[in-house]
């Protein structure tokens, strides 16, 4: 065991924890006064749930031993117990500390998933939900991107992704943010147009969104830099690159936001903030500081237009968990293809850097296969739920609000002292 991997990796583990309320504060301060407490509820349900679920099996389904490259055995590690006692280590990290960090990547993908539908989610819709979202969809995907051969024992088999096809994933571009982009949208035409769609949502509080995207900006480092498991060259390297494209994100978008619009707002800085991480997170180990301030800016200057994208079409993704997490982990994905230099830790050239169009086509199938598989299996579910339980409030309790309906207590006090 490596002792300064081992106090590295507690290091991050408290950072990724600290992304779970940082997400709560992004999304909690973008929407009404009268639904922020149940947003916030939705990342710390979610969080709760696939917690308990990966200890039992979610796990096992990820690391275990795989099905044909589709998903680990359920029962090879359940219960975490056998794996414990045996005192097995990755990379010289203890594995308990493995699995924790990878359990925190599972809670907050599914919670990205719920500002797609705020205002109007059943809050025991949503926990069904992200329960049977994360055993369907999540952990098979996570172990098609995550699980390389030998990560746990010498002879356990992996992922298809990170395995036969080779595309590159630092730290879960497909796996997290493609994934619930996709899937985001899936129940967001199945729940419907919220009674505000088309009209101008106003964030009840600007600085909570502000210090919410503060929070993830601090807690990405945790996870990009924790994904290269060693504190060494390259975690250092990919904490550089994910610094710079995120600032490139965000004068990218507020600088096609001043020229779109007329303004520059703090919920565009936020959202550029957050687009920077998204795009690098899959780039961060392959791209240059150069590169990533490449992958940053066109991402953040894409993805204002992106956020559009739900008035042309008529998908109401409250929170642009689309526009944001499935169009910037998309460019991110692809742009590796672009901009890889065999230099950095992913070792690997792309076109830009004389390496032809092979990294390219592989980045290009595993981000369409991963697109299409979650929004799919999604759908299936979010529409199961609708035809049985019931996904949607009710209109009156649209209007009055969920919080004082479902929760029963209002994020502030408003009677006079």
């Amino acid at each position: 065991m490596d002792t300064g991997t081992t106090a590295f990796m507690l290091c991050c583990i408290i950072g990724l924890t600290l992304m779970i309320p940082g997400l709560a504060l992004f999304y909690g301060g973008m929407v009404s006064v009268k639904s922020s407490t149940n947003m916030m509820m939705m990342t710390i349900g979610s969080v709760a749930v696939v917690g308990v679920l990966w200890v039992l099996f979610g796990f096992s389904m990820v690391f275990g031993t795989s099905y044909s490259g589709f998903v680990g055995s359920p029962t090879e590690f359940a219960g975490l117990t056998d794996l414990l006692e045996a005192q097995t280590t990755v990379s010289g990290l203890p594995i308990s500390l493995f699995a924790v960090f990878q359990a925190l990547f599972a809670g907050i993908t599914v919670a990205l998933i719920s500002g797609a539908v705020a205002d109007r989610m059943k809050f025991g819709a949503w926990m069904g939900f992200a329960t049977l979202w994360a055993v369907l969809v999540y952990f098979p995907v996570a172990h098609w991107v995550f699980a390389f051969d030998g990560v746990v024992t010498e002879d356990s088999v992996g992922g298809w992704i990170a395995n036969k096809l080779g595309a590159v994933d630092f730290a879960g571009g497909t796996a997290v943010h493609i994934n619930a982009g996709a899937s985001a949208l899936a129940v967001a035409i199945v729940l419907g147009k919220s009674a505000m769609f088309g009209q101008l949502r106003k964030p009840h509080n600007v600085p909570l969104t502000l210090l919410g995207a503060g929070l993830l900006w601090a807690g990405w480092y945790a996870f990009n830099g924790g994904s290269a498991l060693a504190a060494g060259d390259s975690a250092a390297m990919v904490m550089v690159t994910t610094f710079v494209a995120t600032c490139a994100a965000v004068l990218a978008w507020i600088t096609v936001e001043k020229i779109k619009d007329g303004h520059v707002t703090g919920v565009g800085a936020a959202s550029g903030a957050i687009t920077g991480l998204v795009a690098i997170t899959p780039a961060c180990g392959a791209v240059t500081p150069i590169g990533a301030i490449f992958v940053g800016g066109i991402a953040g200057a894409i993805c204002v237009y992106a956020v559009g994208l739900k008035s042309k079409f008529g998908y109401d993704d409250s929170l642009d968990v689309v526009g944001v997490h499935l169009v910037g982990g998309l460019i991110g994905t692809l742009l590796i293809g672009f901009f890889a230099s065999e230099g950095m830790p992913n070792g690997v050239n792309g076109l830009f850097y004389g390496g032809g169009v092979d990294q390219l086509w592989k980045q290009a199938v595993a981000a369409g296969a991963v697109m299409v598989y979650s929004f799919a299996v999604a759908f299936a579910i979010a529409f199961a739920i609708k035809k049985t339980v019931g996904i949607r409030i009710s209109p009156d309790e649209e209007e009055e609000g969920i919080d004082a309906k479902f929760h029963r207590e209002s994020s502030y006090d408003m009677q006079p002292v």
